[in-house]
């Protein structure tokens, strides 16, 4: 029997969030559904991040991914759209992990290190490279899904090497209690 496992990879945005699915069977993996939630339309910052937190969910719950591979935001000189990413990096996670879902960060870098080997690769050169590896059509303006999909593969990566492992627990008071060494003073 083909062991078969889902990944969502999101690329968060409050303009233009990014969301990829890959389904992998016996570590092969295959695009379910690629995808941009445009947010442009909804007027205030909040309405976006409700809808990114819906959306998202509605996701989640149609494809059953079992883990969330989120690119974490990049340090910029612009503060409040840094602020501004994280909260929908955030607010992505939460619905992630209302819905049971297993989640890690990755940087940029080590999404395109992963991807073309290179750590400093542009969009264009992400999602060329994803093009060839997984045999699907990439649509230019689907950049920001692209990016997605590259953090899946990215975390496909790493279970597949035993490069990353996932703490199986709900609670952040549990996880300290059994990796001590894991606490930064």
């Amino acid at each position: 029997m083909a062991k078969v496992s889902k990944i969502i990879g999101v690329d968060p945005g409050t303009n233009i969030l990014g969301y990829a699915v890959i389904e992998i069977i016996d570590k092969k993996p295959r695009v379910q559904d690629i995808g941009v939630l445009n947010l442009t339309g909804f007027k205030d910052h909040q309405t976006k991040l409700k809808e990114i937190f819906l959306q998202l969910q509605e996701i989640i719950e149609t494809y059953l991914p079992q883990h969330m591979a989120v690119e974490a935001p990049f340090f910029g000189k612009n503060v409040q759209s840094m602020l501004k990413l994280g909260r929908a990096q955030g607010v992505s996670m939460a619905a992630a992990m209302t819905m049971g879902l297993e989640i890690i960060e990755y940087s940029p870098k080590k999404i395109k290190q992963s991807i073309t080997g290179n750590g400093n690769a542009s969009k264009e050169q992400v999602a060329a490279m994803l093009k060839n590896m997984l045999k699907f059509k990439v649509k230019e303006h689907y950049l920001d899904a692209t990016d997605a999909l590259a953090a899946a593969i990215c975390h496909h990566h790493q279970i597949s090497s035993g490069g990353v492992s996932i703490p199986k627990t709900n609670s952040w008071k549990k996880f300290l209690k059994e990796n001590p060494g894991r606490i930064k003073s």
